[in-house]
């Protein structure tokens, strides 16, 4: 398939402000199909415009007999049928079919929440390859239910209670199911999406990496003239290095790295860091020692969303001098007019971003610096190649260019630093050096000893502004805790946290105690994403 073919097969996502919304994107992508989420209340022009093969609208929180509930435009089931564009309705999205076709749903009876045993009733449809009463266990989420159906629409599968799990009307290529396929405790969920995708829509599989790469390298080299220079903010996660290096390969030395410490990192990261820039990734990089700058605008500040704003804020005013001071060095004297950011596809979802690139109907989880916390005057313009990818796409992204296997195995480090990690004011006492040598010298080094580090998602430590009595050297001590944050995902919108050996953190613990001062007690953060984060604030 040529590059400019990769998103000819779009399946489009209406959201409706599930939690499950992304896992559908991800497994619609793991079969090679391009997926791209959009909100649900979406205008008909802007979903024409993409031009999508196949719809799916997600479930959500609501119930579409209330009347503020959220619905797609006016005359899209007329829009899907006359085009032939088959609309696959989950959850929320199959009540919202029934009704807005003339049926009726209704708070149910019985409500349905977790595993669920359902049977099928017909077969041919979305159960094609089943038999009229093969049973499976799937994933259910829901209050209301459908208790009359349209005209055209038939049950093809139920409950074991007896409610509605799934229905289908042929003629005009609308399915809906009650569970939830995308979830991994919706065993049989993948071979159903898989049959929707590819046997009723006749979609091909066709969307792998290599065309993504030559699809963003094309869309930088137009939008980047032949005389601009760009600035890109490099912080040495995975995500800025693969967006560097996309970037270098557009446009060559027209790019311009700069690599700022913000007095916010981890241990000796900005040598680590700049070493690897050099002498393994051959990017020209200009590094900024702003520690004073950020931790002085920091000082006091204890709301975390402030924080995030304020480093945001402090990041695009060290780049605009840059752009200026680069401007005079310039043979052709034209100032940069762009900046590179390492932007993924959940940071964009979580921060709440403009219409057009979805979530309307769910609420802010935390501004990322790079998206929420931008300041609205700036002056740059962002240029954002992996704003559409997952953590594990950046990953292969970067493989295929050829980044070396040890950065991209490098565990996420969030933009604002070591501010999300100090709950309260970062720049009292020596907050930020005990995390330090907490976080790097000691937890995170034991996991690379323990040959584990690869099976974790994201590891550190936070520091707890609380001090605790203890006993250090038959004294009584009153100091610091620190608490341990190890999880595993797939692509940081959920997230499980990670089951270490006892031995592992009896060790650990002591020796932070022994050998940190300030410390004398250690906690294990053992909750799961959602309900929490994966960092602290």
């Amino acid at each position: 398939m040529e590059a400019q073919d990769v998103k000819s097969n779009l399946v489009l996502i209406l959201d409706f402000g599930s939690q499950y919304t992304h896992l559908i994107t991800r497994r619609i992508r793991a079969l090679n199909v391009f997926s791209l989420c959009i909100s649900g209340t979406s205008p008909l022009k802007s979903i024409a415009d993409l031009n999508p093969s196949a719809i799916i609208l997600s479930g959500g929180p609501h119930s579409v007999h209330v009347d503020s509930a959220p619905c797609f435009a006016p005359g899209f089931i007329d829009y899907a049928e006359s085009n032939r564009i088959p609309v696959l309705g989950i959850c929320y999205g199959l009540q919202l079919l029934v009704q807005q076709s003339g049926g009726e749903v209704r708070s149910g009876k019985k409500q349905e929440y977790g595993r669920m045993e359902i049977e099928v009733s017909k077969t041919g449809g979305l159960f094609r390859d089943n038999n009229i009463g093969d049973k499976q266990s799937v994933w259910m989420s829901h209050g209301d239910e459908a208790v009359k159906l349209p005209e055209g629409f038939e049950v093809v599968a139920r409950s074991r209670q007896g409610s509605v799990a799934a229905v289908e009307n042929p003629k005009k290529r609308l399915y809906g199911l009650q569970y939830h396929p995308e979830v991994t405790h919706s065993p049989e969920g993948m071979e159903t999406l898989k049959h929707f995708l590819f046997d009723l829509c006749g979609i091909s599989a066709g969307w792998k990496m290599e065309d993504v790469l030559q699809e963003e390298l094309k869309a930088i080299q137009t939008t980047v003239g032949p005389d601009d220079h760009v600035i890109c903010a490099l912080s040495g996660g995975v995500d800025s290095t693969v967006a560097a290096t996309l970037v270098h390969k557009a446009i060559g030395d027209r790019l311009h790295c700069v690599f700022v410490d913000n007095g916010l990192l981890r241990w000796k990261e900005r040598e680590r860091v700049m070493e690897t820039f050099e002498s393994d990734l051959h990017l020209p990089v200009t590094c900024i020692d702003a520690s004073e700058e950020f931790l002085s605008k920091l000082k006091g500040v204890t709301d975390p969303e402030k924080k995030r704003k304020i480093i945001g804020n402090e990041f695009i005013a060290i780049f605009d001098k840059f752009a200026h001071d680069l401007e005079q060095k310039l043979v052709k004297k034209k100032k940069p007019e762009y900046l590179v950011q390492g932007t993924l596809y959940p940071d964009v979802i979580e921060s709440c971003p403009p219409p057009g690139t979805g979530r309307t109907h769910s609420h802010t989880i935390k501004s990322h610096h790079n998206v929420g916390g931008l300041p609205k005057d700036m002056k740059l313009k962002l240029i954002e190649p992996l704003k559409l990818l997952f953590k594990d796409e950046v990953r292969e992204l970067g493989r295929i260019m050829g980044v070396p296997q040890p950065f991209l195995k490098r565990h996420p480090f969030p933009g604002p630093g070591l501010a999300v990690r100090v709950p309260g004011d970062v720049t009292l006492e020596n907050r930020l050096d005990i995390l330090r040598r907490v976080a790097d010298e000691i937890f995170v080094q034991a996991i690379k000893d323990a040959g584990i580090y690869d099976s974790i998602w994201q590891a550190f430590a936070v520091f707890m502004p609380v001090l605790t009595v203890g006993v250090q050297g038959d004294q009584r001590t009153h100091r610091y805790a620190i608490a341990l944050r190890a999880v595993t995902s797939q692509d940081g919108m959920t997230a499980d946290w990670y089951y270490f050996d006892h031995k592992f953190l009896a060790d650990v613990s002591t020796r932070i105690c022994n050998e940190v001062p300030g410390v004398n007690r250690v906690l294990l953060d053992i909750t799961s994403k959602p309900p929490s984060t994966i960092e602290w604030e």
